[in-house]
């Protein structure tokens, strides 16, 4: 298996990053702040309680189902890429999961644990049907939510354009728009990479094993 021995590095190194970047935006930050690094690029605390790039459905209850889901995606990426290096996939082919395996674990972390790590994070309010915001900063202990109820912690901003569309484009002409609005963390940029690389590598049959 010492095809695995790079990727499973770069994984563990991925996996890292993240975590380290997003202790440090939960436990420094209070929810909503921004710090404006460059006109383009800033830090912008959001906790997301659903799917990639903020989105999120069901509740609670959807958050869960979505965790048990990424969790069950996990052991099948970890299978495939045992199965693809005993045949002798080509590294690329191999690096391409490894990508998408510390994106997708790295936010299953979030969800596993941070509710339990961490005093405060949204919540989700049967009530109101609504995931209510905090104040203050995070600290260590006193959990504020079970196991696959912890958020995830979101914070590269890149707004690279923002204005009003021009009035010829038809239905959105004149509207304001701003590119990129989506905030995001490390992980999903691992998926998102990893995702167009295996597109790349499935256009290469010679790169994969015979």
């Amino acid at each position: 298996m010492n095809r695995l021995r790079n990727p499973l590095i770069l994984a563990l190194v991925l996996i890292l990053s993240d975590q380290a970047l997003k202790i440090a935006i939960k436990t420094q930050f209070a929810l909503g702040d921004a710090v404006k690094l460059t006109s383009w690029f800033h830090l912008h605390f959001t906790e997301n309680p659903g799917m990639a790039f903020g989105l999120n459905w069901g509740g609670a209850t959807g958050k869960v189902i979505l965790s048990l889901f990424r969790i069950t995606a996990i052991g099948g990426i970890v299978w495939y890429a045992i199965r693809l290096a005993r045949r002798g996939a080509h590294p690329f082919v191999l690096t391409t999961l490894a990508l998408i395996f510390a994106g997708a674990l790295g936010n299953v972390i979030d969800s596993l644990f941070y509710g339990v790590l961490f005093d405060r994070g949204l919540t989700w309010s049967p009530e109101y049907e609504f995931w209510m915001a905090y104040d203050g900063v995070a600290q260590w202990g006193n959990g504020y939510a079970a196991p696959l109820l912890g958020n995830v912690v979101d914070m590269l901003y890149f707004p690279l354009w923002t204005g009003y569309l021009p009035d010829w484009l038809p239905i959105w002409g004149g509207t304001y728009f701003q590119f990129f609005r989506p905030i995001f963390n490390l992980a999903d940029a691992y998926v998102s990479v990893g995702v167009v690389f295996w597109y790349f590598a499935s256009r290469r049959p010679d790169w994969w094993p015979a």
